[in-house]
């Protein structure tokens, strides 16, 4: 299973972003976006993820109120639809999927130490900044 992410960039405060993330195949449980921040000893974090048989979004609270987690109906295209982005949004952002479970990625309940259990993109910048 391969992802690789696109879609990632410089944008203003209160700009929008989509970012689209490819994946070889659709034979995954849970597919999901995480985001490694510019601050040391701040780990990895997952912001959204889809479970793989119905769709279900769940998204962090950090993000709910702006961002959108979304897929094509081939499953092998997920977007993450970004809104009224902050500084505090800049990081690199990864997306990742896993055939381990469709909640590996909840962003309430992963922790990095799960990562090997995923396929990983090369991630995308975004930089928020005027």
């Amino acid at each position: 299973l391969q992802l690789v992410e696109s879609g990632g960039g410089l944008v203003e405060p209160g700009g929008s972003l989509r970012l689209s993330c490819a994946a070889s195949q659709s034979d995954y449980y849970s597919i999901g976006w995480f985001r490694q921040a510019p601050v040391s000893g701040k780990a990895r974090e997952a912001i959204a993820c889809m479970s793989s048989g119905d769709g279900v979004t769940y998204l962090a609270d950090s993000v709910k109120d702006r961002f959108t987690m979304s897929r094509d109906g081939d499953k092998n295209t997920v977007y993450l639809q970004m809104n009224g982005l902050k500084r505090g949004d800049t990081a690199v952002y990864y997306c990742a999927a896993s055939k381990f479970s469709s909640s590996w990625c909840h962003p309430r309940f992963y922790e990095e130490e799960d990562s090997a259990l995923g396929s990983w993109g090369q991630g995308t910048q975004v930089n928020i900044s005027s």
